[in-house]
């Protein structure tokens, strides 16, 4: 992951100072570009611990077109919460007595998450995050991208059309109120001699706490796909847009890169599994992954 540190380092070094719609503020570079070699391992972070457990429940959640909350919650997934959560707090009067990321903020998150859990009229009302991934890979406007993407690999590998958008124009405003416009806006898959590669574009790019996830997510979606169509495994290129870290992460940055890279873990998925629509948790077992210990940092909304 020598790839991301570079990054880092790069946003540290070269940034522009920038404020930004949550206030916080960042240092950010425009254009920046990352390949990893997907038979050289799973590319998952190992400077700090990844909690990979989220990241193949979200991507399954995205996979079926799920759009609530409700489902990552259930399974311990909390990388979604604080959007519709500060959204109920907004819309019914409470953002005020509730500053972001007080303790009390904090605490009230956590009844909420668990009324979203266990309740079902109230995670219908509250929990849904508008037409955000999972609607546009299934439901373009009435079109299956996923569905067409898979049948198209296998039809015509050597199309220049193997492209997902997530970015709905019409649907950016909704996506807006309840949640947040897709930062990882299109991603094209290329075969060439039985391998399958994926280019993802990312428009907005958290890169202390989102890229890590981004990364492995898109890599693992890769893999899924090159084994459904009955691809090997080519690169994952990770392509930004606006790429910045708040300016509080800094700290957490330093420590991180202060840190020694390990080897790269091994992802292993459940051969069996045929079709991309039928893959559930525990057809992944991720094996000889050895990081250092997390870093808390702060999600800006």
């Amino acid at each position: 992951m020598k790839q991301y540190h570079d990054l880092l380092k790069h946003i540290l070094e070269n940034g522009t100072d920038k404020g930004d719609r949550t206030g916080v503020g960042t240092r950010s570079v425009f254009g920046y570009q990352m390949r990893f070699n997907l038979e050289e391992g799973f590319p998952l972070l190992t400077t700090k611990k990844v909690h990979t457990k989220s990241i193949i429940h979200e991507l399954l959640w995205f996979i079926k077109g799920d759009t609530n909350l409700q489902y990552l919650a259930q399974n311990g997934v909390n990388i979604w919460n604080d959007w519709p959560y500060q959204n109920w707090l907004n819309q019914t009067g409470r953002a005020e007595e509730l500053p972001k990321y007080s303790d009390a903020w904090k605490d009230e998150m956590k009844a909420f998450v668990e009324k979203i859990k266990t309740d079902d009229s109230f995670a219908q009302k509250w929990g849904e995050l508008g037409p955000v991934y999972g609607k546009q890979w299934r439901d373009f406007n009435g079109f299956d991208q996923l569905s067409w993407l898979i049948g198209e690999i296998k039809r015509n590998p050597n199309s220049r059309r193997l492209i997902i958008s997530a970015w709905n124009a019409s649907e950016i405003e909704e996506m807006a109120k309840a949640g947040l416009p897709p930062c990882h806006t299109l991603y094209q898959f290329y075969v060439s001699n039985g391998k399958l590669s994926c280019q993802l574009y990312q428009r907005s790019a958290d890169v202390f706490l989102g890229v890590p996830f981004n990364i492995a997510s898109y890599a693992l979606l890769t893999m899924m796909i090159a084994q459904v169509c009955d691809l090997g495994l080519g690169d994952f290129v990770h392509t930004f847009g606006d790429a910045h870290l708040y300016t509080n992460h800094f700290d957490q940055t330093q420590e991180l890169l202060s840190r020694s890279i390990r080897s790269l873990p091994e992802m292993k998925i459940n051969p069996k599994v045929k079709n991309l629509f039928d893959f559930s948790f525990d057809d992944f077992e991720l094996a000889n992954y050895n990081p250092h210990p997390g870093i808390k940092a702060s999600v800006a909304v």
